[in-house]
């Protein structure tokens, strides 16, 4: 959640910010309102229960024949303090849910606006030129009997796939690579749970708007969408030690998302699935680091994309297009050749403190003061990828060229039927 301070002391800020994401502006006052509303019910307790002290200590020193009327409105005043405490529990939850519904505070870095209006910073690398009509990578895997969709539905559903032979193996050197990298990075890998508690589910910011995008099993338990979740709740309620620097995590797992609201778009293949591989950064930094490490992030997937020579850019993605989490993000976008176009491959995001608030996670300064941290998360390899490498890397007969950094972990340079 966002800092109540800034709330209640600059709401302009969180106005603007609201503005900026093409929200309620409207939800600001009603969290006012309601945070006024618990100060008064709290005014109100306190000042029952200060009367219900001095009431207490009338009685013990009271005479025997006044005992009996002053327990008569010890009982009444006690009620009172019951009802007091219940509109205080009340206040306090309306508050919190509306502090909850408040999306982080957008960068003021960050456009303004929706996609259109995303920021292209660079751009990386030569577009492929063929003499030939491109194949996308459906065709080059079901050629190549590495990618088999047709099964895939069979046994799951539509967006569900078998990856196969040099599918299979592709993967996972793509994510082995990624390991590597991340490891000589000096990031920590966890392998992690893909069920999570709804409260961890919550303190991320993935339900509201944005649960019907997420599993939900009759148990209660979320199936995650990436291992950002896990590892967000992995220090929830602890006080951490960044005064070395950053807490940087590597998370492997595979993912899982509804893709509820992308009816129709990319039916074919493996561009938008339900079910993924990735292995996701996460870091826990000083919250005056978050940009720095942010930049840091995004340099780790740009070496990534780089190793599998595919040509990209980075895009400052507009507010509009924020997840509820996100206060900046970037966009890794690949050349896609059977689509003549820029695709999303990765990305990266600053949360800055809001999943910390809502998880509790902080850290200690120099005079022992608390404070919340601030998460980021970027990915650095997923399925995805494989996308961009049988299409950039094609060859007239079909056959895949292997990027240099892949052939140690495949043993060879062509990948063919």
């Amino acid at each position: 959640m966002i800092d109540p301070e800034i709330l209640v002391n600059t709401p302009d800020i969180v106005r603007l910010s609201q503005k900026k994401r093409g929200e309620s502006q409207s939800i600001v006052e009603d969290a006012l309102i309601a945070r006024r509303n618990l100060r008064i019910a709290i005014n109100n307790f306190e000042t029952l229960r200060a009367e219900q002290n001095v009431l207490s200590k009338k009685i013990a020193g009271s005479e025997d024949s006044d005992r009996p009327e002053l327990m008569r409105v010890a009982n009444l005043l006690a009620e009172r303090v019951k009802n007091a405490r219940e509109e205080q529990e009340k206040a306090n939850s309306e508050w919190k849910k509306l502090l909850f519904e408040i999306p982080n505070i957008v960068s003021s870095e960050a456009p303004y606006g929706v996609e259109d209006k995303c920021a292209v910073m660079k751009t990386v690398g030569d577009i492929p030129e063929f003499d030939f009509e491109p194949a996308d990578h459906l065709q080059l895997g079901e050629q190549l009997d590495a990618i088999d969709v047709s099964r895939g539905v069979k046994v799951s559903g539509t967006r569900f796939y078998f990856l196969k032979g040099w599918g299979a193996r592709l993967e996972l050197a793509v994510m082995n690579l990624a390991l590597d990298l991340a490891l000589k990075s000096g990031l920590t890998l966890l392998i992690t749970p893909t069920l999570v508690k709804p409260e961890i589910m919550l303190g991320t910011g993935f339900l509201g708007r944005h649960e019907g995008e997420v599993y939900r099993l009759p148990s209660g338990y979320y199936l995650t969408g990436t291992s950002e979740v896990a590892i967000a709740g992995y220090h929830s309620d602890e006080i951490l030690d960044i005064s070395s620097g950053p807490i940087r995590y590597a998370g492997w797992s595979s993912c899982y998302r509804r893709e509820a609201g992308s009816h129709g778009r990319d039916t074919r293949g493996i561009m938008r699935v339900h079910q993924f591989s990735k292995l996701e950064m996460f870091s826990y930094v000083h919250p005056q680091q978050s940009t720095r490490e942010l930049e840091h992030i995004v340099s780790m997937q740009e070496k990534m994309l780089n190793l599998l020579e595919i040509p990209y850019r980075v895009s400052d993605i507009a507010a509009e297009e924020l997840g509820t989490s996100a206060s900046r993000k970037y966009d890794l976008e690949a050349w896609i050749p059977s689509q003549n176009t820029w695709r999303e491959v990765t990305s990266a995001s600053d949360c800055t403190t809001f999943q910390a608030r809502r998880l509790n996670v902080r850290y200690r300064d120099e005079s022992g003061r608390t404070g919340y941290v601030a998460t980021l998360n970027g990915t650095l390899a997923t399925t995805r990828f494989l996308v961009a490498i049988l299409e950039n890397h094609q060859t007239s007969n079909g056959s895949i060229r292997v990027p240099e950094a892949l052939r140690p972990l495949l043993g060879q340079d062509v990948i063919e039927r």
